[in-house]
C-alpha cells in the first residue's frame, strides 16, 4: 500500500498528528467539538475521570470517561477552514498507521457530535433554545474541494435553496449533508430540528451591516423563508455543514446541537449565554453518555 508522505501528514516529534497533537491511543471512538479552546474545559468537567489534556494553538483536547464511556473533547477554533483540519486528523488518527504511514485496513467509525452556539432565523425557535441540525447546508466552499455524492432529498433540497437564494452566481456553489440518524434520533425532546445554514464568516456572509455594503442584503428573510416539503431552515452558524459533509464522505457519524444565543428575526440576544451554553452541554452529554 502506498504510504503517505510526510509533507502530506504531518507528524510531530512525539508521534502525535501535528495541528491538534494527539496520538491515535489518546482519541477516543465518541469524539465532542467545540469552537472556543475555554470550553473544553466546561465540558471535561463533567468527566469522572480525565485522562489526558492536548493542545497546540487553537487546537485543546481532553480525553476521559464518564463511567464507562470514553470521549474526547476537541476545541476546533472558528469555520469551515478549521473544521477541514480538525476533521482529517482525527481521521487520520482512527484509520491511518502513524508508523506505516498507510491506511489501516479496517476503518473505525467515530462519533463527532459539535456542542456549539448559533443564531435562529425562526421567530419561534427562542434565544436559549437548543437546535438539533437534520442537515448543514454550506455557503462556503469548503466541500467544493472534495468530491461528493447526495442523495435524492439533499439535491433536492440543495437545488431550491439555490433558486430560493440566488446564492451561487457571485460564489461557490452551496453545498448539503445529512446529519448521521441513528444520533439524531436520541436528540428530539428538547430541541428544535432543522437545517444549519454554514457561513464563511460572521458579519457579511450572516447579513451583519456595519460599514460595508452587502452583495446580499435580503440573505436573513431569504433564509427565514425558505422551505422543502418539511424541512426549513432553523439557523445559522460557521461549522455544521463542513463537520456534517467531511463526517459522511469519510463514513463517520455526525451531529451538530446548538444553542441559540441570538434570535436574527425578532433582534433578540441571550441574557446568559454561558449559563445556556452549560445547560445544553449538560443536557446532550447526559444523552451522549448512554449511548
Amino acid at each position: 500500500m502506498k504510504k503517505i508522505a510526510e509533507s502530506e501528514l504531518i507528524i510531530n516529534s512525539r508521534g502525535a498528528v501535528y495541528h491538534l497533537n494527539v496520538r491515535p491511543e489518546e482519541l477516543a471512538d465518541t469524539i465532542i467539538t467545540v469552537g472556543d479552546p475555554s470550553r473544553v474545559g466546561e465540558v471535561s468537567k463533567y468527566f469522572d475521570k480525565i485522562e489526558g489534556k492536548y493542545e497546540h494553538r487553537e487546537f485543546n483536547t481532553h480525553t476521559g470517561l464518564i463511567g464507562n464511556k470514553r470521549i474526547s473533547v476537541v476545541s476546533t477554533g472558528i469555520g469551515p477552514d478549521n473544521i477541514d483540519i480538525v476533521l482529517n486528523e482525527l481521521d487520520a488518527l482512527a484509520n491511518i498507521n502513524f508508523e506505516t504511514r498507510t491506511i489501516n485496513s479496517e476503518l473505525r467509525r467515530l462519533k463527532i457530535v459539535r456542542f456549539g452556539t448559533s443564531g435562529s432565523l425562526q421567530a419561534e425557535i427562542p434565544v436559549d433554545s437548543f437546535v438539533a441540525s437534520t442537515h448543514g447546508l454550506g455557503i462556503d466552499n469548503l466541500l467544493n474541494f472534495y468530491r461528493q455524492e447526495n442523495n435524492d432529498e439533499e439535491m433536492a433540497i440543495q437545488q431550491a435553496f439555490i433558486q430560493h437564494t440566488k446564492i451561487g452566481t457571485h460564489n461557490s456553489t452551496p453545498y448539503i449533508a445529512s446529519a448521521a440518524p441513528s444520533l439524531q434520533k436520541h436528540f428530539v425532546e428538547g430541541y428544535h430540528q432543522g437545517i444549519t445554514v454554514t457561513c464563511p464568516g460572521f458579519y457579511g456572509p450572516q447579513g451583519r451591516v456595519l460599514r460595508l455594503g452587502l452583495q446580499y442584503p435580503e440573505l436573513v428573510d431569504q433564509l427565514t423563508t425558505f422551505r422543502y416539503g418539511n424541512h426549513r431552515i432553523s439557523n445559522f452558524e460557521m461549522e455544521t455543514s463542513a463537520i456534517y459533509g467531511l463526517g459522511k464522505l469519510m463514513n463517520h457519524y455526525c451531529l451538530s446541537l446548538n444553542v441559540i444565543v441570538a434570535n436574527r428575526v425578532q433582534k433578540t440576544f441571550s441574557k446568559d449565554g454561558g449559563k445556556a451554553v452549560d445547560s445544553l452541554i449538560a443536557k446532550s452529554l447526559g444523552i451522549l453518555a448512554s449511548i
